[in-house]
């Protein structure tokens, strides 16, 4: 007969299933013998790097030699020896001259803005604003509102008066105690004493010199003056200054004239005549005699009455009476249904359950029943043998 799993004999479905944990073996490092001899501590770039006697580069670029040249040097720069000036002559104009002649006769066109502007007057804006005059209806108010008119009077039950008690007072005295002072008596004890040291106040006939700690251990100490040093005499060299300068030593006059100015002469013009203070817009726009414009009052359209105040308000004038039309109540009765035929207590699930027997998974006990144990294996698994009934001969 072929032994089977303990996984296998389970029929609960879990996946889970307890082995045996076995210990597995340590492994244990071997013991560090060290070697004997002289460690050789040379190393590979020791080994084929040799080292090489290196000289100095020489240097490849040639000293520097200054040339001391002697004589006086000469100050014009290339630019002046190479570009001269040339003789040019000033061309003549062709344009004809013109003599400016001011106007005798007024100015007399007009500008872009006298021809498009059209002085008009200013109007006042017509009033949109609605008459605040209230119209009074003819129909008498009727006060009446939807709660009056909706709302049912319930008779309400008269209530009961309850007496009222007389007071009793008692025949005992107030002890005046409570909770507190009942449950907690206190314990009998010696009052705590004090480890505070008694306040002795030290009294001295000697008068009191005034000096600290800080006075005592810091005195004052006598600080030199600071040496002061007095200043070398200025002693004036021998011989004169020379004022000379380089470029006075080497600057060479040239003799030039004075370029002449091409602008003409600004000539002034002798006016004797009064200077005439006038402009288009002064002679166009003069001054216009304006006057500071009143106030525009409305007229007053409500009159105060004369006559005695009615009471009417707005409402009640406007109001208009309606018949109210009691709405229909479409809430079923609380009336309880009632059947001459008996209760049926059965639902869907009572009628369609099948109730199953529940089996118990073999696993679950230590030697599951019908399977003899044999072995287990390197995992942990058990296997067991299922044992066959016996067969009686006839």
């Amino acid at each position: 007969m072929r032994s089977r799993c303990l996984c296998q004999i389970c029929t609960c479905g879990s996946d889970y299933r307890p082995y045996e944990i076995v210990q597995q073996p340590r492994h244990l490092p071997e013991e560090y013998k060290p070697q004997q001899g002289e460690i050789d501590l040379h190393t590979t770039y020791k080994r084929d790097f040799s080292s090489y006697n290196v000289q100095p580069v020489a240097r490849v670029r040639p000293l520097e030699r200054r040339r001391v040249r002697k004589g006086k040097i000469d100050m014009v720069p290339t630019y002046k020896d190479d570009y001269r000036a040339w003789d040019v002559q000033k061309s003549e104009l062709c344009k004809p001259e013109q003599t400016y002649y001011p106007p005798a006769v007024k100015f007399g066109n007009s500008t872009t803005f006298q021809d498009d502007y059209v002085p008009r007057e200013t109007q006042p804006r017509q009033s949109f604003k609605p008459r605040a005059v209230a119209e009074r209806p003819a129909v008498p108010f009727n006060g009446d509102t939807s709660h009056r008119l909706d709302y049912v009077p319930y008779q309400l039950e008269s209530k009961s008066a309850r007496p009222k008690e007389v007071y009793r007072p008692t025949s005992q005295p107030f002890e005046g105690l409570t909770t507190h002072r009942c449950a907690f008596q206190g314990l009998a004890g010696e009052t705590a004493k004090t480890c505070r040291p008694a306040p002795a106040r030290a009294t001295a006939d000697a008068r009191f010199e005034g000096s600290t700690e800080f006075r005592d251990s810091f005195q004052p100490w006598e600080i030199p003056a600071p040496e002061v040093r007095r200043p070398q005499e200025y002693v004036p060299p021998p011989g004169t200054m020379q004022l000379h300068s380089t470029s006075q030593l080497d600057y060479v006059p040239h003799p030039a004239t004075r370029v002449a100015p091409i602008r003409p002469v600004p000539r002034r013009r002798s006016n004797t005549s009064p200077f005439q203070g006038k402009s288009t817009t002064r002679e166009d726009f003069p001054a216009w005699e304006s006057c500071r414009r009143g106030l525009i009052k409305q007229q007053q359209q409500l009159h105060n009455p004369s006559g005695k105040f009615d009471g009417l308000s707005t409402f009640r004038a406007h109001y208009l009476p309606h018949e109210p039309v009691p709405t229909e109540s479409c809430k079923p009765f609380h009336a309880p249904l009632h059947s001459s035929s008996p209760f049926e207590a059965l639902t869907l699930y009572s009628t369609d359950y099948i109730p199953k027997k529940q089996e118990v998974c073999p696993a679950s006990f230590p030697s599951p029943p019908g399977y003899v144990f044999e072995d287990t294996d390197a995992q942990g698994h058990k296997f067991f043998r299922k044992i066959t009934p016996s067969v009686k001969a006839f």
